[in-house]
């Protein structure tokens, strides 16, 4: 039976806060991080540093945005984690919680005070229960480790299907906080509907255990119940657009939601998953991967089209549904191996095999793509059959974005990249408008991206003279995606980088949400100060 009350659990022995508590009440002076940080080393044994050189490791993520911090603490359970949540919390000390450092908005580069990095939490140790087809955790773990031991332990019966380009040095924990997705189209691709229960640390250092289904919003709000008080915690009620989002914390008008969406792509401004588990699906026995080119976009988009329209079943239960649109060729290794003639555009195709055999499945889908009417020279079709195939084309996935950020740093100057998404009744509209304004300022970049979701991602690669004008085009191409009925971040989510983004999407009254449901569990915005969006000066 499920509620929307639940009791919160004392993760700390009561001498423990206790002894925190009269610490950080008298915890006053100038630099007073240094000293908190010596106390708890002293008092509590932590892993915490004030060394600018080791912090300077960890101060900024992929973002390249620059951060500032005093200290850097590496817990190595949930115990000690709660150690540092709560002395943060109690002495006013801002902090900032940090996994891979993988992503690309700036969500784990601190603007002050305390860095708590999540990469030793590695208990306990991964569990896999084969009947339920669950795997418990720990939140430290790389994702695809996790993913290749799950493969190994289950004898490549049972998988776990997300897999972000950044899956290598993400962790289990972050791709958790900003909802991360791959390749796979449609909800299934992302993290949210994997997670099965979380144990849960709010930022005063305790705690919960939920599973999905068990605590539900009623009437906007959920209830959370200590010994002698109880917190009401409202949440967002902003219209989310129906299509892949990583934009912003999870909302419903309706004001019902299940407790772990609310968590899931909340970027850790509510608190900090300690331990997940997570929902297992069957292992396709092998892949059927297509590449092929095609002479321009609008051949890709009535492909894509023919696909959705005649052939639904089989392009949602796709695992892959990938592009590479204008300029790509230019950027990428081994394009003269995988682009037929002068194609300017290529697609490329990944579909599970369960009860379908390898022919099978390749005889069919040459006879889709025969049948679009599009320019498609079957015997171009690459089927990707092998390692040294299948190296080749990741090899050219993945050197596209490396190869445009070497140019950018000869330029000394940095990409610009979006990540919207607009539903695909628009996308057409989408992507002329975009193409267009991007050459009407004489702007070099490329587009490529997840075609099955109608999210791609324009690269500007401005000079230094370039920069400020590609901004305003950024600008100008989200605000076109809000106005046709999409958001700014289909998997990257908003972090401190986007956070006018965020505005510009959903409006200052998604914000004050937000910032009242942030309110009840973290009054003074200790922490992940300034993800999503910027609650300093409101009148909550």
């Amino acid at each position: 039976m499920n509620t929307n009350e639940i009791w919160v659990e004392d993760i700390l022995a009561n001498d423990e806060c206790n002894k925190i508590d009269m610490f950080c009440k008298e915890l006053r002076c100038e630099g007073k991080t240094v000293v908190l940080a010596t106390f708890l080393t002293s008092e509590f044994s932590l892993d915490i540093t004030c060394d600018k050189d080791i912090i300077d490791g960890y101060k900024e993520d992929s973002s390249n945005l620059p951060g500032k911090s005093d200290c850097l603490c590496r817990p190595h359970n949930e115990h000690e984690l709660a150690i540092i949540v709560r002395a943060c919390f109690m002495s006013g000390i801002p902090f900032t919680i940090s996994a891979g450092r993988s992503n690309l908005t700036g969500s784990a580069t601190p603007e002050g005070g305390v860095i708590i990095s999540t990469i030793f939490m590695l208990s306990p140790d991964v569990s896999i229960d084969l009947n339920a087809m669950v795997v418990r955790c720990p939140v430290g773990i790389i994702l695809e480790d996790l993913r290749k031991r799950i493969i190994s332990e289950t004898d490549e019966n049972l998988f776990f299907p997300v897999d972000p380009t950044s899956r290598c040095d993400a962790t289990v924990g972050g791709a958790i906080a900003c909802n991360a997705s791959g390749f796979t189209p449609g909800e299934s691709g992302s993290m949210r509907i994997w997670v099965e229960s979380i144990k849960f640390i709010f930022p005063d250092g305790k705690g919960c255990r939920i599973k999905r289904g068990d605590l539900i919003s009623n009437n906007g709000e959920f209830i959370f119940r200590y010994k002698s008080e109880k917190k009401i915690v409202p949440v967002p009620l902003y219209i989310r657009p129906p299509v892949k989002n990583a934009a912003g914390p999870y909302s419903d008008p309706s004001g019902t939601m299940d407790f772990i969406d609310l968590i899931i792509g909340s970027e850790g401004i509510l608190g900090i998953v300690s331990e997940c588990t997570l929902k297992l699906q069957q292992k396709p026995s092998d892949y059927l991967d297509i590449f092929f080119s095609l002479p321009d976009e609008e051949e890709a988009i009535l492909l894509v089209s023919h696909i959705r329209n005649n052939f639904l079943e089989r392009f949602e239960g796709l695992s892959a549904f990938e592009y590479f649109g204008l300029n790509c060729r230019k950027y990428m290794d081994h394009e003269e191996q995988l682009f037929h003639g002068e194609d300017s555009v290529a697609i490329y195709i990944q579909q599970p095999l369960v009860n379908s055999a390898f022919e099978d499945a390749a005889s069919e889908w040459l006879d889709i793509l025969m049948t679009s009417n599009c320019s498609i020279d079957e015997n171009a079709v690459k089927i990707l059959d092998n390692e040294r195939s299948r190296s080749i084309f990741f090899n050219a996935r993945h050197s596209m974005p490396a190869n445009s950020i070497e140019i950018v740093q000869q330029r000394q100057t940095q990409t610009i990249m979006t990540d919207t998404v607009v539903p695909w009744e628009n996308f057409r509209e989408f992507l002329k408008y975009t193409h267009e304004l991007i050459r009407s300022e004489d702007l070099e970049y490329l587009s490529f991206g997840h075609i099955g979701d109608s999210h791609l991602h324009f690269t500007i690669l401005p000079d230094k003279e370039q920069f400020s004008k590609g901004l305003e085009v950024y600008d100008k191409i989200v605000a076109k995606s809000a106005e046709l009925k999409g958001v700014y971040s289909g998997e990257h989510g908003t972090g401190k980088r986007k956070r006018r983004d965020f505005l510009r999407c959903y409006g200052e009254n998604a914000v004050g949400q937000i910032c009242k449901c942030k309110a009840a569990v973290d009054p003074q915005f200790l922490l992940n100060r300034g993800n999503v969006v910027d609650c300093t000066g409101l009148n909550i």
